[in-house]
């Protein structure tokens, strides 16, 4: 199965460069859809104009975004010299406290 996401600039670019191997969202209803095996087109926001296909690898759930900071490698997100307050700050400024709460989060490992 195919599933289309958005995914800002750089984290698109990190990702075909192949230094960022996990992407994250929260683990909604659309999310949990995906499967082991499946496709995840990424459109490039906010210019739309590059597609980059991936293939999930694996899926991992946690109750929250620092949780999953902890138990995987800082490098496989392609921020290996950020702090864990960074990483936070940076995660809500796309997702609230209150949607993280709400929903959980969920890391797919991703082979571009």
């Amino acid at each position: 199965m195919v599933h289309q996401m958005g995914l800002f600039g750089e984290y698109f670019h990190a990702i075909k460069e192949g230094k960022k191997t996990v992407e994250v969202r929260l683990n909604d209803e659309k999310r949990r859809k995906i499967k082991v095996g499946d496709l995840i087109e990424f459109l490039k926001v906010p210019q739309q104009d590059e597609i980059l296909r991936v293939q999930v690898l694996d899926l991992r759930s946690y109750d929250t975004f620092e949780k999953m900071y902890n138990d995987i490698p800082l490098k496989d997100f392609d921020c290996e010299c950020w702090t864990m307050k960074q990483m936070i700050d940076g995660t809500n400024e796309i997702y609230t406290p209150e949607q993280e709460k709400e929903w959980g989060t969920l890391a797919f490992m991703i082979n571009y």
